[in-house]
């Protein structure tokens, strides 16, 4: 991949989303200018950001210096068109946001709000960390892990089957097994 004709180079997003919270410390975090250099240097190219009920604003910027070039807004009706366009998501540790990009297949990144009052996300990310389906970390420590993430080692979450549910349910209301 790279550089096409060796001039332009290959359009790759970091798409951040803190969902319907306010999520300062996030927006924040990736806005800071070693985040921007550290994604720049691995290759990204388009940081947009989801930036929820926050009060913190980004710094926009075209790229047209060589950085990166980092646009935001506060909501959309859906995001999984972002997701799809996305080569790496950085995300707050909500469940939704979390689950849909595992399906989708995407590098995902999950940042912990510590501000909640009942953390259970954080409970729901690093577990999913452990299993080595999503990086982890807290917004303080952003840097040091984008510095030293190695996607590569990510392993695919196996989607759901509900089978065995479903022939639960049925035998309870008593269909028969097919």
């Amino acid at each position: 991949m790279g550089e096409a004709n060796g001039s332009e180079k290959e359009t790759r997003i970091v798409f951040v989303t803190v969902g319907t919270t306010c999520f300062d410390a996030l927006v924040r975090a990736v806005d800071s200018e070693e985040v921007k250099e550290e994604l720049l240097k691995k290759g990204y190219t388009h940081l947009l950001i989801q930036m929820g009920h926050g009060s913190y604003v980004p710094t926009k910027s075209c790229g047209e210096d060589g950085s990166l070039t980092v646009d935001y807004f506060t909501f959309s009706p859906s995001i999984v068109d972002y997701l799809r366009s996305a080569s790496l998501v950085i995300s707050h540790a909500g469940s939704g946001s979390i689950f849909e990009t595992l399906r989708l297949r995407k590098p995902l990144f999950v940042v912990v709000n510590e501000d909640l009052m009942d953390n259970h996300q954080s409970e729901l990310a690093e577990e999913l960390a452990e299993r080595k389906h999503l990086l982890c970390a807290r917004p303080q420590m952003l840097y040091q892990t984008i510095a030293g993430m190695i996607l590569d080692s990510l392993v695919p979450y196996p989607p759901g089957d509900a089978t065995p549910v479903s022939k639960i349910i049925n035998s309870f209301l008593g269909f028969p097994d097919d």
